[in-house]
């Protein structure tokens, strides 16, 4: 039931967002069928801006809201969270692996046989795989696994 509702909004919000100069990094529906959140990770569109403002969020949270009463996910009642994407930030379209290449990451596949989860530097994206460079060995994990897949902050490079 979630990941149709979370479906039907990333995609009314993807495409209010280009009019409000935004970037819908991810949704994340969660809680119970009673009492469901919904979290939204809203940035700017143009890449090269600084990081979004808490300023900036509140505005954005205003036509967020506005598209989610119009989709109405559910039939009750839900609470909506609207934020940065944070310094974990959630990785999830073709561009973004790109975007972020020489990023360290952490990516976990959808279950199944062998290794669920990487960590690494992101090399990009070729052809249907996410490469990863894990220690110096190569892994190309298939972008259609991908269960999740987020930047890993390094504290030490944070300051400076």
């Amino acid at each position: 039931m979630f990941e149709q509702a979370r479906e039907r909004i990333l995609a009314a919000l993807e495409v209010a967002a280009e009019a409000h100069g935004a970037d819908i990094v991810d949704v994340e529906v969660v809680g119970t069928a009673k009492a469901p959140t919904v979290r939204v990770r809203v940035d700017h569109a143009d890449p090269e801006l600084p990081a979004i403002s808490l300023d900036e969020v509140g505005a954005h949270s205003r036509w967020i809201g506005e598209v989610l009463d119009f989709v109405d996910p559910f039939p009750g009642t839900y609470t909506m969270e609207v934020s940065s994407p944070g310094l974990a930030r959630p990785l999830r379209r073709r561009q973004d692996f790109e975007r972020f290449a020489g990023q360290t990451v952490s990516v976990a596949l959808v279950p199944g046989e062998g290794r669920r989860k990487y960590t690494g530097v992101l090399v990009g994206m070729e052809g249907d795989d996410v490469v990863l460079d894990c220690d110096g060995e190569r892994c190309a994990l298939p972008f259609e696994q991908l269960r999740s897949a987020k930047l890993k902050p390094s504290f030490d490079e944070i300051g400076k």
